[in-house]
């Protein structure tokens, strides 16, 4: 059991190493000089020594493996770097915009998963096969709509046709209802699909006309015996979609005007804010690995026969 646990936190961090490998070196390719791009502006009046002394500053004189050993360094000890853009350390960035954006894709992927659920039991509990066939068609569509198109859509509808949420000024709960819908329905999509087919490979099990021979009723059935034997498969999907609603919600936070890590990124991207995009790179990816590394952790707790192989392994 201690080996199975080393080696998830060892796979958790070699992931995380070469996320802020991958993304400093991309990061570094980008054409352009993102100091003299900020810096090299006529009306700011600087000598050509001024501006080797700002890229000095900033740590871009150096050699691209300097640079490196320094930004792994940095981030070793929770230094950021500081934003060309708004002259401010960028992990204060991240402060001020990642909880609206985890507040988002927590309550995002809270109503995924209450849609996915009631798909799964509308399926399941409908005696009318055409009304089935209509419900399990509903993952498809769902998965096949653009989260841009479907955002703007909502608009339309809800704060335009039906006036339900106001466009201007709208409250704090208000302004969440249309984007969380925006991130939740595309989202549903996949864990209603995993639901159904592990719903329908559980009940051709043994177990489970054992458990009509008792009496117990369909819906029973799927809540006492079904629905935990489903649960691995969907819990696996489940951290993997949850990771992908943090470090994707550039498209979400745009359509809508939030302030979160979404706006922040465009914002990064547009004025090649390198040390801004590689602090939302890692932080993105810590969110994806610690989440992932959690489901891991909780496999031998949720099925006891992998905690008895681990246990002789």
């Amino acid at each position: 059991m201690a080996r199975y646990i080393l080696s998830k936190f060892g796979q958790a961090l070699f992931v995380l190493w070469a996320a802020f490998t991958v993304s400093f070196v991309l990061l570094q390719s980008l054409p352009g000089d993102a100091v003299l791009i900020k810096f090299q502006n006529p009306d700011y009046g600087l000598s050509p020594e001024q501006l080797a002394d700002i890229r000095a500053a900033y740590g871009a004189d150096g050699s691209f493996l300097h640079q490196y050993l320094h930004a792994v360094w940095s981030f070793l000890t929770g230094d950021f770097g500081y934003s060309l853009q708004a002259g401010v350390p960028a992990s204060s960035l991240l402060a001020t915009n990642l909880p609206p954006s985890l507040l988002l894709a927590a309550l995002g992927f809270a109503v995924a998963t209450l849609l996915a659920v009631l798909i799964a039991i509308a399926c399941n509990l409908s005696g009318l096969v055409w009304l089935r066939g209509l419900i399990q068609s509903i993952p498809s569509l769902f998965i096949s709509v653009p989260t841009f198109w479907l955002g703007i859509m909502l608009i339309q509808i809800f704060s335009f046709r039906l006036r339900l949420v106001p466009v201007i000024n709208p409250g704090p709960w208000e302004g969440l209802f249309l984007p969380i819908l925006t991130v939740a329905v595309p989202i549903s999509a996949p864990l209603a699909q995993i639901l159904l087919k592990n719903i329908d490979e559980v009940l051709t099990r043994p177990f489970v006309p054992v458990a009509r021979a008792k009496g117990l009723s369909h819906a029973k059935v799927l809540w006492r015996h079904v629905a935990k034997n489903t649960l691995l498969p969907v819990l696996t999907v489940a951290g993997l979609l949850f990771g992908e609603l943090i470090a994707s919600a550039v498209i979400t936070e745009t359509v809508f005007g939030l302030n979160g890590i979404g706006g922040l990124t465009k914002q990064a991207v547009d004025s090649q804010d390198v040390a801004v995009l590689q602090a939302i790179v890692v932080v993105a990816a810590t969110a994806f690995v610690v989440i992932n590394l959690v489901v891991d952790l909780l496999y031998p707790v949720l099925d006891p026969r992998l905690k008895i192989k681990l246990g002789a392994a």
